[in-house]
C-alpha cells in the first residue's frame, strides 16, 4: 500500500489541483456568465487619457465594464469608441448612461449614476426605455430596482457581482467594528496628505483583523469582485507575502499617498455613492453637453474581443485590454494568441496599446508579441504610482512596430 500511495502522489496531487482549478472557473463561470459584474470601472482614465493622447482621428477598440471610461475618453474627440463585451449585461449598463446623458437632464443622471438611485426610477426609466437595445431592455426591465433607493442596499453600487462583495465586505468590517466607518469618512475628507496619512496609521489596525484576513482567503469574495483563479495565482507566486500582503500593501499606498478627496473609485464602494466634486467625469455638469454631442461615436458591442475583429476589420489606433489577457495567458493561450494576431491584423505602425495586470511584468504576454512591439516603461512606471485605484501590480503601454 505504502509502495502505490507513493507512484500515485503526484498523479493525485495533479488531479486535485485540476479538481479544485475547475471548480473554481466553474463558480467563476457561473457568477459571470449570469449577471451584471462591474457596475463602476475599477481603471484610472486619467492615466489613460494621458498615454493615449485621443484625438479627432483616433478610432478606439476597448473593452467596456461598466462604460465610465469610455464616456471619459469620449471628452477628448476621438472619432470612434468601440466599447466590446462577452457580457451584455456591461454594455447595458453603458447604454442606460448613455440614454441619460442624451436626455440632457443632469439631476436624473446624476442621481442615477452619482448618488445610486431616484425616487422616479420606474418613469424615469419608462422614458428612456424606448432607446435601449433589445438586449439592454431585457436586463433592464428586470433590474431598474437596483436604482430604487427604498431597496435593502440603498444603491445601484451594491448591486452586480462587484457591488455585492463590497456590500458584505464593508457591513461584515463596520459591524465588527462600527468605528471603522467614521475613521473612513475621516480619510476621505482629510485636507492634506499628512492627514490622511496619519488617519490611515489609526484605521489599518483595526481593518486587519482575524476577519478581514480570512475573507481576502475566500476565493469566492474574490471571485465577486471579478477577480479569477489565475490572477490569484500570479499575485501568490510573484508578491512577497502573497495575497494578504499585496491587498495590504496597495490599500496602504492608495489610502496614504495619493489624495483621497479625489479618490471617487474607493468612495463609492466606502459610500454607496459619488459626491459633485468626487466623480467620474461623465457625471460632472459641465462635461453633459459635450458628452450628448458626442454620444453617437461610442458603440456597444457584445462579442469577444477576437470576434468583433473578425466581424469589423479596419485600421484602429487604440486598444485598451484592461486585464483580461491574464486569464487568456493562463487558460487559453492559443486564443491569446488568435486574438493578438487580430489585433496586429487590424492595427498600423504606431497603433497604442494600453495594458493591466495583475502581475508586476510583462510575462502575460507572448514572447514572439513582445517582439512586435515597443513598450515605454519609463513613461508608465512612474503613472503607475499615481493610479488612484491602486489594485493592479502593473500597467503597460506599448505602440506596434
Amino acid at each position: 500500500m505504502d509502495g502505490f500511495a507513493g507512484m500515485t502522489a503526484e498523479p493525485r496531487a495533479t488531479a486535485a489541483r485540476r479538481f479544485f482549478k475547475a471548480t473554481h472557473d466553474l463558480v467563476f463561470h457561473h457568477v459571470h456568465g449570469g449577471q451584471l459584474i462591474y457596475n463602476a470601472c475599477w481603471e484610472d482614465p486619467r492615466i489613460d487619457r494621458e498615454l493615449m493622447a485621443l484625438d479627432a482621428d483616433s478610432r478606439v477598440v476597448m473593452i467596456t465594464s461598466a462604460g465610465c471610461n469610455a464616456l471619459d475618453y469620449l471628452l477628448d474627440g476621438p472619432a470612434e469608441i468601440h466599447a466590446i463585451d462577452v457580457n451584455p449585461r456591461q454594455n447595458a449598463v453603458l447604454e442606460l448612461k448613455l440614454a441619460l446623458i442624451r436626455r440632457g437632464d443632469f439631476g436624473d443622471l446624476f442621481e442615477f449614476f452619482g448618488i445610486g438611485s431616484h425616487e422616479r426610477f420606474k418613469p424615469v426609466y419608462r422614458s428612456l426605455r424606448a432607446g435601449l437595445s433589445a438586449s439592454a431592455r431585457s436586463f433592464w426591465d428586470d433590474k431598474i430596482s437596483f436604482f430604487d433607493p427604498g431597496s435593502l442596499k440603498k444603491s445601484f453600487y451594491y448591486h452586480g457581482a462587484a457591488g455585492m462583495a463590497a456590500w458584505l465586505l464593508g457591513g461584515a468590517l463596520f459591524r465588527a467594528k462600527p468605528n471603522i466607518k467614521n475613521h473612513a469618512l475621516c480619510l476621505l475628507d482629510a485636507d492634506t496628505l499628512a492627514q490622511q496619512a496619519r488617519v490611515y496609521a489609526m484605521l489599518e489596525p483595526k481593518i486587519w483583523g482575524k476577519l478581514s484576513h480570512w475573507l481576502i482567503r475566500q476565493r469566492m469574495v474574490m471571485t465577486l469582485l471579478g477577480v479569477p483563479a489565475p490572477q490569484i495565482k500570479l499575485i501568490e507566486d510573484h508578491y512577497p507575502g502573497g495575497l494578504t500582503s499585496y491587498v495590504k500593501d496597495k490599500l496602504r499606498h492608495v489610502m496614504s499617498a495619493l489624495p483621497a478627496r479625489e479618490n471617487y473609485f474607493w468612495r463609492v464602494y466606502m459610500t454607496g455613492s459619488y459626491t459633485l466634486s468626487c466623480c467620474p467625469n461623465y457625471l460632472r455638469e459641465e462635461n453633459l453637453p459635450v458628452l450628448a454631442r458626442r454620444a453617437g461615436a461610442l458603440h456597444t458591442h457584445t462579442a469577444t474581443l477576437s470576434d468583433f475583429l473578425r466581424k469589423s476589420p479596419g485600421v484602429y489606433s487604440h486598444y485598451v485590454l484592461l486585464d483580461h489577457q491574464d486569464w487568456l495567458a493562463w487558460h487559453e493561450p492559443a486564443a491569446l494568441a488568435e486574438e493578438w494576431e487580430l489585433i496586429f491584423a487590424n492595427s498600423r505602425p504606431g497603433t497604442r496599446i494600453l495594458m493591466r495586470s495583475a502581475g508586476l511584468d510583462l510575462s502575460f504576454i507572448p514572447a514572439a508579441v513582445r517582439t512586435r512591439l515597443r513598450f515605454f516603461p519609463e513613461r508608465t512606471e512612474p503613472l503607475h504610482r499615481t493610479d488612484r485605484v491602486g489594485t493592479y501590480g502593473s500597467l503597460h503601454f506599448a505602440e506596434v512596430l
